[in-house]
């Protein structure tokens, strides 16, 4: 026996192409500093590290399978036939997790419920139209990417499921590749959740860069008295908002089912079903959505040239976005009288919560008595309903 054929990692690099060998190095070693910066903070730890483990894995762990072919036994993400299907998925360990919660949306339904759970709809019933007018504002880049695929030689499908990476939402991503471009599912999928991470770390520069330090530290001062939004007010807008929503754009409704009635078991305070949702099921699917991600990075599906393409069209998509939710900011700053503080605009792109906190924490390093998390949190929920509107106009339309 050769030592090759005994360590088939390595026995496998010097039988493919020496660029998928190349690019396996290079994933392994990004899958390394996904799980150090996970740790150290600079990343989303509860995506990142689950997804580093997974690349590196998926890369290291090729060996040669029936009739010479080069293959692993965590996943095969391309089956279509429902023989392979079964064959695989009693031999691929990650294989039932991916054909039975992730090929199918619901591993991003049921992140969506438990983002429902975790907001609290008061702060959009609280200040209606600056949180619409925002979050509207913030869809520039689900919208103007579009054009910009499309010239860039992608397919209607595939065009509109990487402009909902300029929405900031996860599992709309997932969804709107699966309906729309289940070709570029993997690549559309990785690129967005890897660039979700870099918005905490990438909007504050983009803050200091469009609005003075003077408009920064602004305090916003309510001129009406605040009207308490009780559980019930809550209740009623969740219950009609999904009616309407899922009358109007019904290939979405899976979508806005999970995250209203996540709202309506929150304000119902079922205190079982919100421990079920909140640290069962949103912790169950964002890490194996995490590990998912990571082992879908296999160098022979990434080495694709319209990956490239993906990269520059999602960074974009989330540049164009936070400009748009600034202008937006800008638009309420000047409608209020100059009662309002522009960064706020950044919150209406709906990676929850994670641009609120950026929202409250650049005003915060220029004057610490400015708390703007109300406003920024309304506008940042409203995000969450605009993107998944947007994504079912897009399903509709191109379907």
């Amino acid at each position: 026996m050769k030592v090759l054929d005994l360590f088939q990692g390595i026995g496998t690099m010097f039988a493919q192409e020496p660029e998928i060998v190349i690019f396996r190095i290079v994933l392994i070693f990004l899958g390394f500093l996904l799980v150090y910066l996970g740790k150290k903070g600079t990343l989303e730890p509860l995506i990142m590290i689950p997804m580093g483990f997974g690349m590196s894995a998926i890369n290291t762990g090729v060996l040669f399978m029936e009739n010479n072919q080069i293959g692993n036994l965590i996943i095969n993400p391309l089956l279509t036939s429902t023989d392979d299907l079964m064959k695989y998925m009693q031999i691929n360990f990650l294989q039932p997790i991916y054909t039975l919660t992730f090929s199918n949306g619901l591993i991003a339904c049921l992140v969506f419920m438990g983002i429902g759970i975790l907001c609290d709809i008061g702060y959009v019933l609280a200040h209606p139209f600056i949180s619409m007018t925002i979050a509207l504002f913030a869809e520039l880049g689900t919208i103007a990417t579009y054009p910009l695929a499309k010239l860039m030689g992608l397919s209607d499908g595939a065009a509109a499921a990487v402009s909902i990476i300029g929405g900031a939402d996860g599992p709309m991503v997932l969804f709107a590749s699966l309906k729309l471009a289940p070709e570029y599912f993997v690549p559309i999928s990785i690129v967005a959740y890897l660039y979700l991470s870099l918005t905490y770390g990438g909007y504050p520069y983009l803050i200091k860069l469009l609005i003075p330090k003077e408009l920064r530290g602004k305090v916003v001062v309510d001129t009406k008295p605040k009207h308490n939004i009780t559980s019930n007010e809550k209740l009623i807008f969740a219950v009609i908002a999904n009616a309407v929503l899922c009358l109007l754009f019904p290939v979405a409704a899976p979508l806005f089912l999970s995250f209203f009635l996540g709202i309506a078991i929150r304000e119902s305070g079922i205190t079982k079903y919100i421990k079920l949702i909140e640290d069962g099921f949103l912790y169950f699917a964002t890490f194996f959505l995490g590990l998912m991600l990571g082992v879908l990075c296999d160098a022979s599906t990434l080495l694709n040239p319209d990956v490239l393409k993906l990269l520059v069209l999602g960074m974009v998509a989330l540049a164009l976005s936070g400009i748009g939710g600034i202008i937006g900011g800008y638009v309420i700053y000047f409608i209020r009288g100059k009662n309002f503080n522009p960064v706020i605009g950044i919150a209406g792109v709906s990676c929850v919560p994670s641009t609120a906190k950026v929202a409250q924490k650049e005003v915060q390093k220029v004057n610490m008595s400015s708390f703007i998390l109300d406003y920024a949190l309304g506008a940042n929920i409203c995000g969450v309903i605009t993107t998944a509107i947007i994504t079912a106009i897009y399903i509709t339309l191109l379907q």
